[in-house]
């Protein structure tokens, strides 16, 4: 009995689980998706707006690490502003690329299969982050990287960096200083994203109040339950 047991999916006993609490494979489906759409749409139009990187201290995009040294050199010998201007122009470039971001999330959401739904709403409180890292980072760094490349052009990044590195290159004795820079900042778009969609996930899984319809309310308060 217990072989038998084992080698039952961990899904046909979630699905066992809802029946039992009254809620249908219908409702737990539409309504775990209905909350990640929510979700990830709020995210990504929240950080595709003027200021959505550029004014969030948690995911502001900074000079890259290995650069940050350089940045110092040059605010203390007066290039300040060039700095800022890079810091800027980083962050509009992210801005500009996290458009491409919503219509990605949606998709993964719609190829999503009971077993993936079941999982998520009886996971951890970053299980639909986790998911959407697995199957969709390939498919944002294929879509990001040429937005980001085509926004820092626009917004001046490519030329605001190049410069900051050819005044810092021209230092004698100084590790010298990347001038790419658009790798770095489709990485951190993404990262951006992730974070962001994980405070959503962890509200609506947290807060009763951000539970916006009935099916909402039913299908997160069966989850409450049965964790």
């Amino acid at each position: 009995m217990k072989k038998l047991l084992l080698l039952i999916p961990a899904f046909v006993i979630l699905l066992t689980l809802s029946s039992s609490a009254q809620i249908s494979d219908l409702d737990m489906n539409k309504g775990l998706k209905q909350a990640l759409q929510q979700g990830v749409s709020k995210s990504a139009d929240q950080l595709s707006a003027v200021n959505g990187f550029f004014g969030n201290a948690a995911i502001k995009i900074l000079f890259p690490p290995q650069a940050q040294k350089a940045e110092k050199t040059l605010r203390r010998i007066g290039l300040g502003k060039l700095c800022d201007n890079v810091i800027l122009s980083l962050n509009r470039a992210a801005e500009d690329a996290a458009k491409q971001a919503k219509p990605i999330f949606i998709d993964a959401i719609k190829h999503m299969t009971l077993e993936d739904v079941s999982n998520i709403l009886l996971g951890g409180q970053d299980a639909a982050t986790q998911y959407f890292r697995r199957t969709t980072t390939p498919q944002l760094t294929a879509s990001f990287t040429p937005v980001v490349k085509g926004s820092l052009d626009k917004v001046g990044a490519t030329k605001y960096y190049g410069d900051a590195a050819n005044e810092y290159n021209k230092i004698p004795f100084v590790s010298k200083m990347n001038p790419d820079i658009n790798a770095y900042v489709t990485q951190k778009a993404i990262d951006g994203l992730f974070y962001e969609i994980a405070l959503e996930e962890l509200n609506i899984r947290k807060n009763i109040g951000a539970r916006s319809t009935p099916l909402l309310q039913k299908v997160f308060a069966f989850a409450d339950k049965n964790k």
